[in-house]
């Protein structure tokens, strides 16, 4: 850490960004920067609900307050670096600034992924062993599922974060990307990262495809125990609950594999740049969007908070 500190203005890195400054460029930089308002405002919101309604005060939405903090870092980690230097000219990030966005990348990153796919099992709960839920999803298995997430991407992000920022990099420092993205930055080290590189994609494959088995695995479980059902409503119901929480992970793993296991001859930077705009700033403005949108009770939790301040204006 100490050598990272003593690093000078001449090892800052060059963020090359997504967009000129042509026309078409500045309105897409608008839109992105009103996502990026709509994610920030929608997961705020969706967490000051969760933390304030008693009937909200359940597992499942105990992880969905974890995964908007989440979303809320991640989006918080990249685009306003990416707006201050899109206004100001000024492309440049430091060394240590450079590291700390890839550690915090990598970690929520990590821990989301991780996340999607417990909350899987906690539906599978739900739905399968109704009766039992209480003691299977009890506040203390819950901590250890939210804690586990948590420390499952920190350690991570910690690892890899480390190992990037300590490679050589060679004195032209320009970074083909709107932020310090780990992938991007290893085709400026100069010295071997081969090895490296094929760590990070067994880690990534790892990472995606162990949430995912437990995605499929207690959706399949799901399915088995709501098929044989002679209620139709029941059934319909069951898979509502789902709904959301399978939108949600279809669009965080299919970016996510895009991006991470597609063989080397077929990634472009313009293309990963373009992609991960969507999973970095569209996935969490709409991911509150369908946990709200799609559910009875945080709309019910909505409308009571806005009956109490229109109540309150009227006094």
């Amino acid at each position: 850490m100490e050598i990272w500190l003593n690093q000078s203005s001449a090892d800052d890195f060059i963020l090359l960004g997504i967009f000129s400054h042509s026309p078409a460029d500045s309105v897409l930089f608008s839109v992105v920067m009103v996502v990026f308002t709509v994610a920030l405002c929608g997961n705020v919101l969706l967490i000051f609900l969760i933390c304030i309604d008693p009937r909200l005060h359940t597992p499942m939405y105990f992880f969905l307050s974890q995964l908007s903090l989440m979303d809320l870092m991640l989006v918080c980690n990249t685009v306003p670096k990416m707006a201050v230097n899109f206004l100001s000219g000024r492309k440049s990030i430091s060394f240590v600034g450079c590291g700390l966005q890839i550690g915090f990348f990598v970690s929520l990153v990590g821990s989301e992924g991780l996340l999607l796919g417990l909350m899987a099992y906690d539906r599978y709960v739900a739905i399968s062993h109704p009766l039992h839920y209480p003691i299977l999803m009890s506040q203390r298995v819950c901590f250890q599922i939210i804690g586990g997430s948590w420390a499952f991407g920190i350690i991570d992000g910690l690892i890899q974060m480390v190992v990037v920022m300590t490679f050589p990099y060679y004195s032209s420092r320009e970074v083909n990307h709107f932020f310090c993205e780990m992938l991007s930055l290893l085709r400026l080290a100069c010295a071997d990262t081969s090895l490296f590189e094929n760590l990070i994609f067994a880690c990534c494959v790892f990472m995606l495809f162990f949430p995912f088995s437990i995605i499929v695995a207690s959706y399949s479980c799901i399915l088995r125990a709501v098929l044989p059902t002679r209620s139709a409503q029941a059934g319909k119901k069951a898979l509502a609950t789902c709904s959301s929480h399978l939108t949600a992970v279809s669009l965080f793993y299919g970016a996510a594999m895009f991006i991470y296991l597609r063989p080397g001859h077929y990634q472009a930077p313009s293309h990963d740049k373009v992609v991960s705009i969507f999973y970095t700033v569209l996935t969490p403005m709409l991911n509150p969007l369908i946990y709200s949108l799609r559910n009875r009770e945080v709309m019910g939790a909505l409308r009571k908070v806005l009956d109490h301040f229109r109540i309150g204006s009227q006094h």
